[in-house]
């Protein structure tokens, strides 16, 4: 399989989510496939970059009318095609490809095996680590963590004294540059980041404990920042979070809950206590290996841009929220 990558590339076929196919009309035409893999169309004409870019992202509909009709195509390489839309995904790209194309540029095989480095949490190693006073705790440390198969850097904040008898108050949270960074009011990142330090370093004071605030590369929950930006846009025109990240093809949640247990397997903290009002994530590090005992209500008052974000979560993504 190859993908265009080259402005003046032409081809007969492209490959694009289950999701976006339904948005297509085209999902009477799959019926034995399985209900999530991803679909080979062919169009009445040759796809080109103008006509494919509209195809590939659902937030250029009302704008592009997309030129049909459209005809879903027999797909013999399934496995090959799963992997090159996990592959999209962890690029922050659209999972839409045009197929064996014209004047693309020299061909990149995929193949099933491509994953496996990205999913190997044995590589990761703590890197360096050095004191890093914050607003929350000037006695704080910062922990560096790089993989020699995956290029993101992910980080923990150590706020008290780290002990390895004691189980430490943990935050695991996803980076989020416009929450984080730019105090975006769409969501409730920001405020969460900010509170989570204070309450470690409540606790370290009064108690005597520790904390350990896990800052993992995976903007958006794991589909990049522009794919989250796009599902902004389709927000914008009513779409739920949950359904405007399907629209685009990508998951609600693609985090990488093993990087997290092995940043805390690295720190000596497989037994924690997990702050946190999502029972999936306390799931989802239990079965990497992390003993959890107790979930921490972490939840902050809503403001009238980020009330909807709040209860999808509640209602479709199942957080324990008041």
């Amino acid at each position: 399989m190859e993908t265009a990558v080259a402005s003046g590339a032409v081809a007969d076929q492209m490959l694009i989510s289950a999701a976006r196919a339904a948005t297509l009309k085209l999902a009477n035409q799959r019926e034995a496939a399985a209900p999530h893999a991803p679909v080979l169309i062919r169009g009445g004409e040759p796809f080109d970059m103008t006509s494919a870019i509209p195809i590939a992202d659902p937030a250029l509909d009302l704008r592009n009318p997309l030129k049909g009709p459209f005809q879903a195509a027999t797909l013999r390489w399934e496995d090959i095609a799963a992997t090159a839309m996990e592959l999209a995904r962890i690029a922050g790209i659209l999972p839409a490809f045009m197929v064996d194309p014209v004047d693309a540029g020299e061909p990149q095989a995929v193949s099933t095996s491509d994953l496996d480095a990205y999913t190997e949490t044995g590589a990761l190693r703590i890197v360096t680590r050095a004191k890093l006073p914050v607003t929350a705790s000037e006695t704080a440390e910062i922990v560096a963590f790089r993989s020699s198969a995956d290029t993101r850097e992910h980080v923990a904040l150590i706020i008290g004294n780290q002990s390895g008898d004691r189980e430490p108050l943990v935050r695991l949270h996803s980076e989020c540059l416009t929450g984080d960074i730019l105090g975006s009011l769409k969501c409730d990142c920001g405020p969460q980041l900010d509170a989570a330090l204070h309450a470690m370093a409540e606790h370290a004071a009064k108690d005597g404990g520790w904390g350990a605030l896990l800052y993992m590369r995976q903007e958006g929950r794991g589909i990049g920042l522009i794919n989250k930006l796009r599902a902004y846009r389709l927000q914008d025109v009513g779409f739920d979070t949950v359904d405007a990240n399907q629209r685009l093809g990508l998951p609600d949640e693609a985090r990488d809950f093993g990087t997290a247990a092995r940043m805390l397997e690295l720190l000596g903290a497989t037994t924690i206590r997990l702050m946190t009002n999502n029972p999936k994530k306390v799931d989802a590090l239990s079965s990497a290996g992390v003993t959890i005992t107790q979930r921490v209500q972490h939840q902050l008052p809503d403001n009238p841009f980020n009330e909807r974000y709040l209860a999808t979560k509640r209602d479709r993504s199942g957080h324990l929220l008041k």
